[in-house]
């Protein structure tokens, strides 16, 4: 949202997003190191091995900065050219794995200078569990808009209610490429059945009949080349269409979200998002900011 309507970021926000950079990367190559040990997939070459050992062995504890980061960069570079490790990318469905890692990968050389600083596109892939409740206020065309980001992990949910107070609107994000994936907390509840289920809590909640619900199907780009190589019919049998087909996919997965609500007198308003692409997401936040403003205004004529 800051990167869209031209807020700058401070210099402590650029060197926290630059660790989480240098986070994803080394987290995100151990996991794949994890996976490919218990999927049992063999090395490419032999050598991998002295490499996967050192990196696996990183701290979580230890802080990332340029130098540190410096000495795990060349066992990341070559764990990736190994044919075992590229095998458990392509079998990540079956693990959990981020979506930034091949990005950042594809980028190791200019995040590997010294003088690195996050670009856009960076901050855009870097991932970070959003813990707790946060609040940020972001001016659009001059209206003011107060935006409070909740964690969507199950231990966090218990406290969205108390930031619920007073809200005109909420704006649920679902990611449309995670249904063949399932939750980190049990290892077996399907990621998109949530977020349905999490959505219809939400819709039909009578303290929310007077608040726009807007669905927001994100990670649409993930989403085209995942089916090119999943049949999302083989996660939900009720699917009718062509799995290979972008907007069959599209079009069930938005009926999975609008068939859960009670209410049919009002309008779900929904889009599809890709949020690492800006123009993209500045065309959406328009109409978003038009339908908030719409039904605030609506709101105050009826009181």
């Amino acid at each position: 949202m800051k990167i869209i309507h031209g807020q700058d970021f401070s210099e402590g926000a650029m060197q926290e997003y630059r660790t989480v950079v240098y986070n994803n990367l080394v987290k995100g190559m151990r996991v794949l190191i994890d996976a490919r040990q218990k999927l049992r997939i063999p090395w490419g070459d032999e050598a991998s091995e002295k490499d996967a050992h050192y990196v696996f062995a990183f701290d979580g504890s230890t802080k990332l900065d340029e130098r540190v980061f410096a000495l795990y960069l060349e066992p990341i570079r070559r764990l990736w050219r190994d044919s075992g490790i590229r095998e458990a990318f392509d079998r990540r469905r079956e693990f959990q794995l981020g979506d930034s890692l091949p990005y950042f990968i594809s980028q190791l050389d200019r995040i590997s200078e010294w003088s690195y600083m996050p670009s856009k596109q960076d901050i855009l892939h870097a991932r970070k569990a959003t813990k707790g409740i946060s609040e940020h206020n972001i001016l659009i065309k001059g209206i003011p808009f107060l935006f409070i980001d909740v964690g969507g992990q199950r231990s966090q949910r218990q406290k969205w209610y108390q930031c619920f107070v007073g809200i005109t609107s909420i704006l649920f994000l679902a990611a449309s490429s995670e249904f063949d994936q399932v939750l980190m907390e049990d290892r077996k509840t399907n990621r998109l059945q949530e977020s349905c289920d999490i959505f219809e809590t939400i819709i039909n909640n009578k303290s929310f009949s007077n608040v726009s619900v807007i669905l927001f199907l994100n990670k649409m780009d993930l989403l085209e080349q995942k089916i090119k190589h999943v049949s999302i019919a083989d996660y939900f049998e009720e699917f009718q269409g062509n799995p290979w087909d972008i907007d069959d996919v599209k079009a069930f997965e938005l009926h999975m979200f609008d068939s859960r609500r009670r209410e049919r007198n009002k309008p779900l308003f929904h889009h599809f998002t890709t949020a690492v692409d800006t123009e993209n997401i500045k065309h959406v936040f328009q109409d978003v900011k038009d339908t908030i403003l719409h039904d605030n205004l609506r709101s105050l004529m009826l009181q």
